[in-house]
């Protein structure tokens, strides 16, 4: 390990100075430096640099460009695509500041912060993020991916409610990026950020909430066909106020799997409902008729455990998945997951139908790279991915996206995870417009391809 002093980056002769610590593949603590949430993609970058501030990042940007291999960013590591060989990696986990100013209903965010802090830090003012399902998840990545948040139907993404990037940027100079000084660079970063730059800090706007009513309604598999007919209609008729999903997911029979779960097939409804608790119950009421509960953790709960909604897996896994973004939730759709990925599956696979719409349909001031606004529905798929193992999953995925396909619009790039396949296609993530507009803002502003990204020159 080297740390606060120039190295040489690999054969040639470019030199990085760097408060934290740099890290060679047969050096100690380069295995640890790059673990991540995603244990089934592993870096093997010839530097990674622990950085603890703008100079150590701007330091990296430099002899990346100067070297002319790829750069990459990590925070906690859970949306990794495919392996980072070569090049130089930086982790930001040491950069973890978060400071609410509760005036201008503002967080400014460091680079490796994660929602959890955020999310307690803002509810001492009466205040929320559109933070993710899982506190856990890094700030930075999921912004600048877009984050679809529990709260994304009321409020829109979690990018629409960026005020300002702190960016290095290709020639290693620091930005300070909004949509007064730049809103060509704004509107990418909102969705598109990894490909224009490293960003060192966050502003995003916070909305004010302290409670809402969710929880999650899990039932067997015998009731799960009426389950995802109800949720058709019901989710159709919902405010904007309410966000909601049904996952489908067969548990395996292990002591550590709740008994009531235990080696059944179930499906759950998972509800959050941004506004009164009488208002959430009387709209969950209806999807209670299908029938009795396994599962019943519907209550008024601060913000600050929206986490226990959708309770998912804290411990770093190997997994798989990928989406689609559908116009309308066909029944063939709900009939492929039970067919397909249900318990008769070969692989175990977790199916997930989220509503989509309401403020995620709008573009904000400043707009945002941010593709097929119209979904009305997102089909996700999640397998675990055992010593790294993907190849078992992809024949299952692909019948799966293969039934969805007639009513698919494109991809949602954050749930995309852990594949060796080709990088996602761009204009299935960004549609045809926005990913004309990114195209011509890349070869301006990052024309060495210094931060390869889902933006192809």
């Amino acid at each position: 390990m080297l740390s606060s002093r120039a190295s040489s980056v690999g054969p040639m002769t470019t030199k990085i100075t760097t408060a934290g610590p740099v890290f060679r593949p047969d050096e100690p603590g380069f295995d640890e430096e790059l673990s991540g949430f995603q244990l089934g993609v592993q870096h093997r970058p010839e530097l990674v640099v622990g950085a603890t501030g703008t100079a150590d990042v701007q330091a990296a940007v430099r002899a990346a460009a100067g070297r002319g291999v790829p750069l990459s960013v990590q925070s906690t590591g859970h949306g990794r695509l495919v392996a980072d060989d070569g090049g130089i990696v930086v982790t930001t986990n040491r950069m973890a500041g978060v400071t609410v100013d509760p005036a201008t209903r503002t967080a400014r965010v460091e680079a490796g912060a994660r929602w959890g802090d955020v999310v307690e830090k803002a509810a001492v003012h009466g205040l929320a993020p559109l933070s993710g399902s899982f506190p856990g998840v890094g700030v930075a990545g999921y912004t600048l991916g877009g984050g679809l948040s529990l709260l994304s139907r009321r409020y829109g993404y979690a990018a629409d409610h960026l005020r300002a990037v702190d960016l290095v940027t290709a020639d290693g100079e620091l930005r300070h990026v909004t949509g007064g000084n730049d809103p060509d660079l704004l509107w990418a970063l909102r969705g598109a950020g990894s490909a224009f730059g490293i960003a060192t800090a966050l502003e995003i706007g916070l909305v004010p909430l302290r409670t809402v009513y969710g929880g999650r309604l899990s039932f067997a598999g015998d009731d799960v066909p009426a389950l995802l007919d109800a949720f058709r209609s019901w989710s159709a008729g919902l405010p904007e106020a309410t966000s909601s999903s049904v996952a489908l997911m067969p548990f395996p029979d292990i002591p550590a799997i709740p008994e009531e779960l235990r080696g059944r097939y179930v499906g759950t409804l998972a509800v959050t409902h941004a506004g009164p608790a009488a208002e959430g119950a009387e709209l969950v009421a209806p999807m209670r008729e299908i029938g009795t509960p396994l599962v019943d953790t519907m209550r008024e709960l601060p913000f600050t455990e929206s986490g226990t909604i959708h309770n998912e897996p804290a411990q770093p896994h190997s997994y798989t998945g990928t989406n689609a973004l559908l116009t309308e939730l066909a029944p063939a759709v709900g009939a492929a997951a039970v067919e397909l990925g249900g318990p008769t599956a070969p692989v175990l696979c977790v199916v997930q139908i989220k509503h989509m719409g309401g403020a995620m349909t709008r573009e904000p001031e400043f707009g945002a790279a941010i593709g097929h606004r119209e979904a009305g529905y997102l089909f996700s798929l999640v397998s675990p991915a055992f010593g790294g193992d993907a190849a078992s999953a992809r024949p299952v995925h692909e019948r799966l996206m293969s039934a969805a396909e007639p009513w698919t619009l494109g991809v949602l790039p954050n749930l995309v995870y852990g594949t060796d396949r080709a990088p996602l296609e761009a204009r299935s993530v960004y549609g045809e417009a926005n990913l004309t507009r990114l195209r011509e803002l890349k070869q301006q502003r990052d024309p060495a391809n210094v931060f390869p990204g889902r933006v192809p020159l």
